[in-house]
């Protein structure tokens, strides 16, 4: 066994996360953590990582288990390039290589029996090293690079110059090149493109080792996965198989708890209709204490609390002008230009995803037609009668209002009754409604920046990956309600699972880039 997690409790204020959880983790093990938004995923990773103590419980992890974790804040320092960030994989190597260094240099010098010794130790080291494929690190290296398109970014580019994207690239090529003995993987695929999606899931089908991975990306999930652990109500329950032999499980179990239920409480309306009938006469009463003594010995059943389902209906306001935005020899850029110029059109009524790798423009290129940053060179003309819902890919870190005051800034004549509504309606439980935006999951907070959008009259929307981080349900509404928006829709995804049932054109920006990334 890796990792045994026993009796775990866990909240946050008077908002329990786990109650007496129990988990196991064996040898090769491929296990989908699952859940809706803000059932606790993250927290968990968080524990059994270490991170943050449980309130009650404990994990234990094997002896001698070297446990890699994504984690998407990991530091990068300035002045480190890619190929550093990923041979700091091979660290243990190196200080190795550099002990037998130091160990050769004091041959010159060394007594016949220092000269036996060190010899020994150093042929140690040298079998360790071979072992290990020390040698071929470089070959390592080049091949991770190419696979997750870092090569083409430039392997002696500096971390601090890449975009999110980009850096959770190097922290999973770092990931994967220590191969460590187990993998925990929080979301990986929210900032990988189509292409390096695909080969991480080769490389995960095959991996020997146990990962446990969070990934609302059910296709992908579908993939790599030999085992389920659902999180709901506080609870962490084991499915053997994929994600669908879950749901057809689930659901079984659902409908047979629902069936005792509605027995029980059958039941329970006979006993007490009897007790009341018959308590008072003497001749009954010796029955009727019997029967209330089983109510009183009875196992309550009781059914979970339906979560709230999102509903999301975006609101249109009169129609724009025919042409949405045309480009007159755009490029896009900052220090340099990330494309060639381009000259593009947007109509009316177009339902557009914007496709290709990380790093390549696209987020530059919503952002340029908006007009929040100037255009490298070029000009973009906006057509007439526009109102536009702009989903931001992330929100802003460290939010310390609540989320009726953020709700409450852009809809100031509201009442407090219509923010909770409004936010109710995507999803969230009061608990999330009266709670900061930061310590809200990311895919709540995902929820309270679509439900800015959703409540203002909008004729067209421009959202940057807005499935990041939502789960099942919540992804499944959005595409229902984009499939009925009248408006018109530039929308960047990397899933084609959703994009392609919600837009009419693909546009893939790659073809324009003046680098493929």
């Amino acid at each position: 066994m890796i990792l045994n997690v026993k009796n775990l409790s866990h909240g946050f204020g008077d908002r329990a996360i786990f109650n007496n959880v129990s988990f196991r983790l064996l040898k090769g093990e491929h296990i989908g953590l699952i859940g809706a938004n803000g059932e606790g995923k993250s927290t968990f990773m968080n524990i059994i990582t270490g991170k943050l103590m449980p309130d009650e419980g404990t994990v234990e992890w094997a002896k001698n288990v070297r446990v890699g974790y994504l984690d998407q804040h990991a530091v990068l320092e300035k002045g480190m390039t890619i190929r550093n960030a990923l041979q700091s994989a091979f660290q243990f190597l190196y200080e190795m290589e550099e002990s037998m260094n130091q160990m050769f240099e004091s041959m010159a010098e060394a007594s016949p029996e220092v000269m036996e010794k060190l010899l020994e130790e150093t042929g140690t080291i040298q079998d360790l090293l071979e072992q290990h494929d020390f040698y071929q690190i470089d070959t390592k290296v080049e091949e991770i690079g190419r696979a997750l398109g870092l090569t083409e970014i430039g392997l002696d580019r500096d971390v601090t110059e890449l975009s999110g994207g980009q850096r959770t690239k190097v922290l999973l090529g770092k990931l994967l090149l220590e191969k460590p003995d187990i993998l925990l993987l929080d979301e990986p695929t929210n900032y990988l493109d189509e292409q390096h999606i695909e080969w991480l899931k080769r490389y995960l089908k095959d991996y020997d080792n146990a990962f446990i991975l969070i990934s609302h990306d059910i296709p992908f999930l579908n993939s790599v996965i030999n085992l389920i652990y659902h999180m709901e109500n506080q609870s962490l329950d084991r499915y053997p198989g994929d994600y669908d032999k879950f749901r057809e499980v689930y659901a079984m179990k659902k409908a047979q708890l629902e069936a005792a239920y509605n027995r029980q409480q059958q039941e329970i309306s006979a006993l007490k209709d009897f007790v009341a009938r018959n308590k008072a006469r003497v001749s009954t009463r010796n029955m009727a204490m019997s029967r209330q003594k089983k109510l009183d010995n009875m196992d309550i059943i009781e059914l979970a609390k339906e979560k709230p389902k999102p509903e999301f209906n975006f609101k249109t306001a009169r129609a724009s002008g025919k042409m949405i935005f045309e480009t007159d020899d755009l490029v896009i850029g900052y220090d340099e230009p990330l494309t060639c110029p381009l000259n593009i059109r947007m109509e009316r009524g177009d339902k557009i995803a914007l496709t290709g790798a990380n790093g390549i423009g696209k987020t530059t290129l919503l952002k340029s037609i908006l007009g929040l940053i100037p255009a490298y060179s070029g000009k973009v003309q906006l057509g007439d009668y526009q109102y536009i819902g702009y989903f931001e890919q992330e929100g802003e870190k460290d939010n310390r209002t609540t989320c009726i005051e953020e709700l409450w800034k852009d809809f100031p004549s509201y009442t407090q009754y219509e923010i909770r509504s409004a936010l109710a309606k995507c999803g969230l439980t009061t608990k999330h409604i009266e709670s900061q935006v930061r310590v809200l999951s990311g895919g709540e907070q995902a929820k309270v920046r679509l439900c800015k959008i959703i409540n203002k009259e909008t004729n067209i929307l421009l959202l940057d990956e807005p499935t990041n981080h939502l789960d099942v349900d919540a992804k499944d509404e959005l595409k229902r309600a984009l499939q009925e928006y009248k408006g018109s829709i530039l929308l960047i995804c990397h899933e084609p699972e959703f994009y392609q049932d919600v837009v009419t054109q693909v546009w893939n920006c790659q073809e324009w880039s003046t680098k493929i990334i």
